[in-house]
């Protein structure tokens, strides 16, 4: 059976080499392997071999490579324990515990979901980066995609870059919200420092939804939906609007309490080990089969104590 992997060319990467765009495109894939493919002929363009590297893009051309089962993943299975809700021939549903890194990267080489994935499920490391399509941060919980399949990693990832993966957020953040919104502003890497993002001219377009759920005095719960999925997305967005996520370390610093928060909720606060960031709700269409499917995650044993001394001490 042939594997494949394809992307659409957008129109913003018009009058860039083919080469360069290719790269952009399939960054899962070294710019070594991705020469070797286009040498070899497994490299097309609208259905016709790549002959040409330096052409020139217009946008909306579709790239298609074709590529040897191989493996793709030289991370080290280890027996972590997670928990899959939901299991199919073509993907499974992880509920990420907050702390658990997703996969590896600098200073975070093993016990990470994509170790624990590999030691469950072997064969993802046929796949780039084990199947994993999208990411939540180290200490935000809740639910995640992994393809299982080569087609499955291809229709899924289509679906998030076309934003037709709906996901949705319980967030408990610092501040009386007074009603629901959006915030439409670019974030990209923070100009001073690295490990932050920030709202900036030079970011990347990104759209977040809010609604109310329920207020405790000077601080509230809402239902996030993210539109697109730049890093730090959630946090940023509400730290600019001014309700960073309570227990945000990173974006809520200057803004830890809310004013007349009492002694016992500012213990709370303080004690509360991360962002109050649950990735709650999951849909999107089931991979061939053109029908919706959907899934839900209820709030962690933490978050469900914050909400409880929110209740009771405000």
């Amino acid at each position: 059976m042939e594997n494949y992997v394809i992307k659409i060319v957008p129109s913003d990467h018009s009058g860039q080499r083919l080469d360069s765009v290719i790269a952009k495109l399939f960054p899962d894939f070294s710019r070594s392997k991705l020469k070797n493919w286009i040498d070899s002929g497994a490299v097309f363009v609208n259905n016709d071999p790549l002959i040409k590297p330096s052409k020139k893009v217009t946008g909306g051309e579709e790239i298609k490579i074709f590529i040897e089962e191989e493996k793709m993943v030289s991370a080290e299975p280890q027996d972590i324990p997670f928990q899959v809700i939901h299991e199919s021939i073509d993907f499974l549903i992880v509920n990420k515990d907050a702390g658990m890194v997703v996969h590896p990267g600098a200073g975070n080489h093993k016990n990470t979901l994509l170790n624990a994935l590999l030691f469950k499920f072997p064969e993802l490391e046929n796949l780039p980066r084990a199947g994993i399509v999208h990411r939540l941060d180290k200490e935000t919980s809740g639910l995640m995609i992994v393809a299982r399949s080569q087609n499955a990693y291809k229709n899924l990832s289509e679906q998030i870059s076309q934003r037709l993966v709906k996901r949705t957020y319980q967030a408990f953040v610092v501040g009386n919200v007074s009603r629901s919104g959006r915030v439409e502003e670019p974030v990209g890497r923070h100009p001073r420092n690295r490990q932050k993002q920030a709202v900036t001219d030079k970011g990347k377009y990104a759209l977040t939804k809010y609604f109310i759920v329920k207020k405790y005095g000077n601080y509230t719960h809402l239902e996030v939906n993210l539109e697109t999925g730049r890093t730090h997305q959630i946090r940023v967005h509400m730290s600019h609007i001014g309700f960073p996520l309570i227990g945000d370390v990173l974006y809520g610093r200057k803004k830890r309490f809310a004013k007349s928060t009492n002694s016992d909720l500012r213990e709370v606060i303080e004690k509360f080990p991360r962002q109050a960031l649950h990735a709650s709700n999951l849909s999107f269409e089931e991979v061939d089969k053109k029908k919706i499917v959907s899934f839900k995650s209820p709030l962690p044993e933490d978050i469900l104590n914050l909400e409880k001394n929110l209740k009771n001490l405000t």
